[in-house]
């Protein structure tokens, strides 16, 4: 079966607790250290079987094949996909099935990754993921004080509208959001607003 590593938890030794979103569920193998192993990293998918053990609840990860994409070897590109991808591990490890959508979601942000700048591709899929969760907020009212934001919106953590004098954080441009919101394309959006969303998508999702 195939999955992307979201999570890593070093035991005794080398050995790792590994944890594995596929496309119904999340994984939580063993896997022992040695040296005929291949190295297994944060945001590798990979391909592998479990191996189940009769001393222990968890089973064992075994045969991996790493499945590679052509930008995996630039540092860059792979340490922005790996602080992407370890947000879903806190999101979802409390969930039971959690059906496709997060596996699909990754998949189409790793085809993308390299095509244009990986935190707009970030962005566009925080957002599908927020709008299939039922937490998109598109009515600009402020989630400090309650009034309606006319003018100068700004976004919080889980992209909450606020007002900008409410948070004193950098505006975004509503035409910009409408377009993220409606489109989901940060076509509007320049590269300042952009960190900033990346920025506030990094402290959870």
């Amino acid at each position: 079966m195939e999955g992307y590593i979201i999570n890593l938890n070093k035991v005794k030794d080398e050995d790792l607790i590994v944890y594995i979103l596929t496309k119904r569920n999340i994984h939580t193998l063993y896997r022992f250290y040695g040296a005929r192993h291949g190295t297994i990293n944060m945001g590798f998918k990979i391909d592998y079987e479990i191996e189940p053990s009769a001393k222990s609840t968890i089973g064992r990860l075994k045969d991996v094949i790493h499945i590679g994409f052509p930008w995996i070897n630039n540092n860059q590109l792979l340490q922005l996909w790996q602080n992407f991808l370890q947000l879903f591990y806190p999101h979802l490890k409390d969930s039971e099935d959690i059906g496709d959508f997060y596996y699909d979601l990754l998949e189409s942000a790793a085809y993308e990754w390299n095509k244009q700048n990986p935190k707009r591709v970030a962005i566009e899929s925080y957002v599908k993921l927020l709008e299939h969760e039922g937490r998109l907020h598109k009515e600009f009212e402020c989630f400090l004080c309650s009034q309606k934001i006319e003018a100068s919106v700004s976004l919080i953590r889980a992209y909450l509208p606020v007002h900008e004098e409410c948070t004193h954080t950098l505006s975004i441009n509503i035409q910009g959001l409408l377009e993220l919101y409606n489109n989901k394309s940060t076509l509007f959006l320049n590269d300042i607003e952009v960190e900033r969303l990346w920025r506030v998508l990094l402290e959870g999702l």
